[in-house]
């Protein structure tokens, strides 16, 4: 069974920086893309990042300059570092991944449980 457990979220002042990190484990064949999404409150979810096997990388024009995704393919996981951190960045950040699973064609997606990111003055 395929998990995706995310850490490193929390409370951050205008300005601040948080970094998350996202490990999926269980029988995983290969990761086709990781990337972050968000849910701000009352919105509905949003693109964050994205970074594929191959390291190409994408970024959601509102967080361009601020946030900068990386991956290790060798640990299966992925991180995002968010600097300058905005009261609009606040959300729930979930991670998300599409895999290949041994046997099986084609990706399937999965999702971490999510973790809050609160950003205040």
């Amino acid at each position: 069974q395929v998990q995706l457990v995310e850490s490193g979220g929390g409370l951050v002042q205008i300005g601040g920086s948080l970094r998350l990190s996202c490990a999926a484990s269980g029988s995983i064949a290969h990761i086709n893309v990781l990337g972050w999404y968000r849910q701000p409150p009352g919105k509905q979810r949003e693109l964050v990042a994205i970074i594929t096997s191959g390291g190409i990388t994408n970024y959601a024009d509102s967080v361009k300059g601020r946030f900068t995704i990386s991956s290790d393919n060798a640990k299966n996981t992925v991180s995002l570092q968010m600097n300058s951190l905005k009261p609009e960045d606040t959300a729930v950040y979930l991670c998300h991944a599409n895999l290949v699973l041994p046997g099986r064609l084609g990706g399937y997606p999965y999702w971490g449980q999510g973790t809050q990111v609160t950003v205040s003055s």
